[in-house]
């Protein structure tokens, strides 16, 4: 990736330095990193290129713009590590990093993102959503992990984003709300259909 390349430039720790890294808490390793450290960087980058590069995968539908949204991402986590307080888990912050790289791309695909629009029996949904069990952990648990990617690759964009961003970048309602500029209950529904939409094409594969 050229994430891994760009850092590639960066004098390289030795082995011994690699497993010291290693050997350090993550509260540790951000710290370093938060101080410009190349190899609290490469860390980083090691720890979670495989979380960041799936979530956006999963977001955009395909593994050359998911490289590259990836390459992205590590490129601003280098220019702004400085600006994580702590407030939220480290991953959390590093995925939403990631989901508004992927909204980014998705935007500049569209010119705006217009595939998430009003559906006639919404506030239906919206009422649902608050009170229907969430399906997804019982699919998920029934059914092979490569077989629900496929699926979830499959939904349509403006079901597979906000399902991502809740379940793999692991954002609360409120913040899916504010990264697609939508109303809270709108995101809400469409979760909610989403999951839907992910158990019928999940039934309908098995039989």
């Amino acid at each position: 990736m050229d994430a891994k390349r760009n850092m590639a430039k960066e004098p390289q720790p030795s082995e011994g330095e690699t497993k010291q890294m290693e050997g350090l808490g993550l509260e540790s390793v951000i710290e370093r990193a938060q101080g410009h450290d190349a190899e609290a960087l490469g860390e980083i980058y090691r720890r979670y290129v495989r979380r960041v590069f799936g979530l956006c995968r999963y977001m955009l539908n395909s593994r050359e713009g998911a490289e590259d949204a990836t390459s992205e991402v590590f490129l601003k986590l280098q220019r702004s590590i400085e600006s994580y307080d702590g407030s939220i888990p480290f991953p959390r912050w590093l995925l939403r990093v990631a989901g508004n790289q992927c909204i980014d791309a998705l935007r500049r695909r569209q010119r705006g993102l217009k595939v998430f629009v009003e559906f006639e029996d919404g506030a239906a949904v919206i009422e649902a959503a608050s009170s229907a069990p969430s399906p997804l952990g019982a699919v998920i648990s029934t059914q092979e992990r490569a077989q629900v990617r496929d699926t979830i690759a499959r939904l349509p964009e403006n079901y597979r984003v906000p399902l991502v961003l809740r379940y793999y970048g692991e954002l609360s309602y409120d913040e899916i709300a504010q990264e697609l500029g939508l109303e809270r209950n709108y995101v809400a529904a469409l979760i909610f259909r989403a999951k839907q939409e992910l158990r019928r094409r999940l039934v309908h594969r098995s039989k």
